[in-house]
């Protein structure tokens, strides 16, 4: 009977095998096209303004996507202005900018038709055009025949070809049409072809669509269309947009179209962040330039930071969450193996391993994350802190999202006390001087005043500040700022640029817990900080004092 090994700590142990799937029926090379100003502007909460375009653009040429739809040239102004600047102030390295437009209009003429003359007025050497390909909507929106709807393609593609324009097609409502009356479909994607398209683009618009299907009809257009390049944009309605992508990708398509972040009309766009890394790091397929995949989390947070929209941590590959680990029997495996719990190694997208500490975690967590702060902390300050964390979660802590609160904890169990200052006591006031409380803006900004009263021992000096602001968190800032003034320089480079109130205990009404995180910055680092108290106003100085504390003690030198 044989037994297995137990082999210890030091025996070398091979890595995860993590090199990518290559195939020979997989593309080598796959073109990645951008429609984040065009599509993705659609989404719902997002509105762009001609530099926020301007700005996005150059994240994308910075990230070296191949393709970056800049919109639809004469739809409206802030395109028009958009293409203008973009000729003067878009010094591309490695992308080429696309101008968006559709196919001339029924029984109408190329030469004079005003969207594709506005294409050719945008200057870019790429166009991107639409055209129906599903027989219902050209009988129904169009209300035109299927001949006129094949001609209407081929006539724009020719003519925008003629023009010395490099021109993609999208099939509009592709796969849709395909299901319904295939022979029409492929008639148009041949219209495209016989003018010339450079990339027959297959449009899944309802974004209805499974991968086994696209697959499936994506091979049949890649054999029909032997020779001509073959691409995918896919809507993400029933969550597929990515895996219908992929499915694409390997029945032959050499041509994507996504947005960053996934954003678009509806449920969103094919995510680029997530099918990058899978097609490269995966399959092994080219995509991005090598050097610059890393760089598509830092992307992709400079984007949703333009576009006002938060990040989601739990977004594949770029979250904050995505190589996130929590569970103590997870930390410590990852702690002697980084990758026994990561699929990829995090920094090949620009991301990096964390350690959550929560009570989920063990004491192999809180090394690991004091060792992040530069600290050491021995078995016994281990325990306790453990225990004390346990205890404060239960409370209302949420340590994960309030690094900075917890290297001062630990400190503390180090018997490290912050040397600062010293509370005494605080007040906080809010004067409400006339009226009934009836919410009108001018009575509100008029009389409605707060105050707070700060009282510090420094040095065993005893101080006393007042402070006015927007409401009780603003007045006690401006009075803790005053009672330290003069001592600490470095407290002028410490701004508060975020603060996030969440009741834990609703049920409780307006006597709910409350847990406060403050997120604060000296310029060149950020952190956040945090408070939980059934009184608001203590829960804000304690996120606000820890904040403080925090930027104090890594003042730049």
């Amino acid at each position: 009977m044989s037994t297995l090994a137990d082999p210890s700590d030091d025996a070398p142990v091979p890595p995860v095998d993590r090199s990518p799937r290559f195939r020979e029926e997989w593309p080598g090379a796959v073109e990645i096209f951008d429609t984040t100003l065009r599509d993705g502007a659609q989404f719902e909460g997002i509105s762009l303004t001609v530099n926020d375009k301007l700005r996005v653009a150059e994240q994308l040429d910075q990230l070296g996507v191949h393709w970056i739809e800049g919109g639809w040239p004469g739809a409206n102004p802030k395109d028009e202005e958009f293409f203008a600047r973009a000729q003067t102030e878009l010094k591309f390295e490695n992308s080429n900018l696309v101008a968006f437009g559709m196919t001339r209009r029924p029984k109408g003429k190329v030469d004079v038709d005003e969207t594709l003359q506005n294409l050719l007025a945008a200057n870019t050497g790429t166009v991107c055009i639409v055209g129906k390909s599903w027989d219902y909507h050209v009988t129904q929106a169009l209300r035109t025949t299927l001949e006129e709807a094949v001609e209407m393609v081929r006539d724009s593609v020719a003519y925008l070809k003629a023009a010395g324009r490099r021109v993609f097609f999208d099939a509009e409502h592709f796969f849709d049409g395909y299901r319904r009356n295939p022979e029409f479909t492929l008639r148009v994607l041949e219209g495209a072809a016989i003018g010339g398209a450079d990339c027959l683009v297959l449009c899944d618009t309802n974004g209805g669509s499974l991968p086994h299907d696209v697959e499936s009809t994506v091979a049949e257009v890649v054999r029909h269309f032997d020779g001509v390049q073959i691409g995918m944009h896919t809507q993400n309605d029933t969550g597929c947009a990515l895996a219908n992508a992929i499915a694409g990708v390997r029945a032959g398509s050499t041509h994507v179209q996504g947005t960053m972040n996934g954003y678009g009309e509806r449920t969103g766009n094919c995510d680029l962040t997530a099918l990058v890394p899978n097609l490269t790091l995966k399959m092994g397929i080219e995509t991005l330039p090598a050097e610059r995949i890393e760089r598509i989390t830092a992307v992709s947070h400079a984007v949703a930071e333009i576009v006002n929209l938060a990040p989601q941590p739990q977004q594949p590959y770029v979250g904050a969450s995505a190589f996130a680990h929590k569970a103590g029997l997870h930390t410590s495996a990852i702690a002697r193996r980084p990758d026994s719990y990561e699929h990829v190694a995090p920094e090949a997208v620009g991301n990096s391993t964390r350690f959550l500490v929560s009570d989920l975690g063990g004491k192999s967590t809180l090394a690991l994350k004091a060792a992040e702060f530069d600290l050491e902390l021995d078995g016994a300050e281990l325990s306790t802190l453990s225990e004390k964390l346990k205890q404060l979660e239960h409370e209302g802590y949420f340590f994960e999202a309030a690094d900075a609160s917890l290297e001062l904890l630990m400190r503390e169990a180090q018997a490290w006390h912050q040397p600062y200052f010293e509370l005494e006591a605080y007040k906080a006031s809010v004067d409400h001087r006339s009226g009934s409380g009836a919410r009108v803006w001018n009575e509100l900004n008029a009389d409605l005043v707060t105050e707070a009263v700060v009282k510090l021992r420094i040095d065993g000096e005893r101080r006393i500040a007042m402070g006015e602001g927007n409401g009780p968190v603003n007045a006690l800032d401006a009075a803790l700022r005053g009672a330290l003034n003069g001592n600490f320089p470095a407290i002028d480079s410490i701004q508060l640029v975020d603060y996030k109130v969440r009741v834990l205990d609703s049920g409780s009404g307006t006597g709910a817990i409350t847990r406060v995180l403050l997120d604060s910055t000296n310029g060149s680092r950020s952190w956040t900080t945090i408070g939980v108290s059934s009184n608001i106003i203590e829960a804000s100085w304690q996120a606000l004092a820890d904040s403080i504390v925090f930027g104090l003690l890594h003042a730049p030198a």
